[in-house]
């Protein structure tokens, strides 16, 4: 963060200091939530949870060199009393922004968010300093810590926005203002929570609205290629730019393919010029990513040359997306576990197969949460999807989705031991272990709340560690 001392930020959140000898005293160190990450000069933010209260954390964090604690309660060491330590931080950051001198990206979808972020991150840190949200911090917590974390050199400010309802963006935007903002697509993902893609993209759409107008250097990224999002250009003042592989689109792919290993190529090309790009990450659903973050880098400044040398040159930042291992007796294991919906389901396994030619294919597969009433439906697509891919094994693992995912499987013709449905991980282990042979290729996928990632992490304990591609 830059530094600040307790008075400016006592004054800036309306807290009250108690057991502060000098407010003159700067912090100079991160502004953290999690006790065990306070350091010298730190700020620690303490909230009250279900389960745990920072508060009781305050003398211990103080121990460890942080200058002062942010809470809700007088704590016996040097603190910053607000009635709420919520709104406390987001005032704290929305001020520390608006004294930075970096550019705000933010950036929203239904799938993709983060993958996406990272990309945006990776190319714009080859030309500037670039602060970004790590993993999906992107809610009304972990979007002002990560804005705090930039400082006095920061010129690039890469923030993800999720949503899960009417305002959460808008909300996210006040406290944090972009300048350039990014919406991917509009898809199925929490469909049961908002009631409806119309209702996504009305929430999704608040973004742009955010954004200064185009003579105030306010940029809309949109993707061409989706409707939802592509309308979303009449709802904001700002510059827009498309991006997709649509021929109307301003930065656009043409010639995509994937290489025999499955890592997207194509031919980038934008309004100054065109390169060509051959990603180390691991599906064609990175293009629309990758086409977005040059979307980002060109507006900023960045030639197609620069965009394309650093898409090439990027990895995957953020564990359980993609993340593809080789065991040494040749199985591939491709640890997809992070989260799951429709879109990115779809995109996975045709991303397996692709990396599969000539091999063996396992796709394990667990529910996908908060479909509301496509649940059924979107299941069962999933496992017909599945067959009509030749995935050469589905494993479907849990409770009633996963038995919806089966049953679309056997409806679509895998009625002998093509599709398996299996009760938990480990009964999937169990017969991962017993089954698979060296060259195989295992892709581990679902929603957050299965806990799939055991499965992937069981298999490469099985032998030695192997070497993380894509990184």
């Amino acid at each position: 963060m830059i530094a600040l001392s307790l008075a400016e930020i006592a004054a800036v959140v309306g807290g009250q200091t108690h057991d502060i000898p000098d407010p003159s005293v700067q912090v100079t160190g991160p502004v953290v939530r999690d006790s065990r990450e306070a350091v010298p000069g730190s700020l620690f933010v303490a909230f009250a949870g279900e389960r745990v209260d920072g508060h009781d954390f305050a003398a211990a964090v103080v121990e460890a060199g942080a200058v002062a604690v942010l809470a809700s309660r007088p704590v016996g060491v040097p603190a910053i009393v607000v009635e709420d330590v919520q709104s406390a931080l987001g005032a704290l950051a929305r001020h520390v922004v608006t004294r930075l001198g970096a550019t705000l990206v933010a950036l929203t979808g239904s799938a993709g968010k983060t993958s996406t972020k990272d990309l945006i991150a990776q190319v714009l840190r080859t030309k500037a300093p670039t602060v970004f949200t790590p993993g999906s911090l992107n809610n009304e917590i972990g979007l002002p810590l990560t804005a705090l974390s930039a400082t006095e050199e920061t010129r690039f400010l890469v923030l993800e926005m999720g949503a899960r309802g009417i305002g959460h963006i808008r909300y996210l935007t006040e406290l944090t203002p972009p300048k350039v903002g990014v919406v991917l697509n509009v898809g199925s993902a929490h469909i049961g929570e908002f009631g409806g893609r119309e209702q996504i993209a009305q929430a999704k759409g608040e973004l742009v609205e955010s954004l200064p107008a185009a003579e105030e250097g306010g940029t809309a990224i949109l993707n061409a290629d989706d409707p939802l999002v592509r309308a979303m250009a009449s709802r904001t003042k700002a510059k827009v730019i498309l991006f997709g592989e649509s021929a109307e689109a301003d930065v656009r792919a043409e010639n995509v393919r994937l290489t025999d290993t499955g890592q997207p190529s194509f031919r980038l090309h934008t309004p100054s010029g065109a390169s060509d790009v051959t990603m180390r990450l691991y599906g064609e659903h990175h293009v629309s990513n990758a086409l977005a973050a040059a979307a980002v880098a060109h507006e900023l400044g960045m030639s197609a040359t620069e965009i394309a040398t650093a898409l090439s040159g990027a990895g995957s930042l953020s564990r359980w997306r993609m993340e593809v291992t080789e065991r040494p007796d040749g199985v591939t294991v491709v640890n997809d576990a992070y989260n799951a919906n429709p879109e990115s389901m779809r995109a996975a396994l045709r991303a397996l197969v692709a990396m599969g030619k000539g091999r063996r294919t396992w796709a394990v597969l667990g529910k996908m949460a908060e479909l509301g009433d496509e649940a059924l439906a979107e299941h069962d697509a999933v496992g017909r999807l599945a067959v009509r891919l030749n995935v050469s094994k589905l494993v479907a693992v849990g409770g009633r989705e996963a038995s919806w995912l089966q049953l679309g499987a056997y409806n679509e013709g895998s009625w002998g031991e093509e599709s398996v449905h299996v009760s938990d991980a480990q009964a999937a282990i169990d017969l991962l272990r017993s089954e698979l042979r060296p060259g195989d290729v295992v892709l581990v996928k679902a929603s957050r709340s299965v806990g799939l990632e055991g499965v992937a992490q069981a298999l490469l304990q099985t032998g030695a560690e192997g070497e993380v591609a894509g990184r």
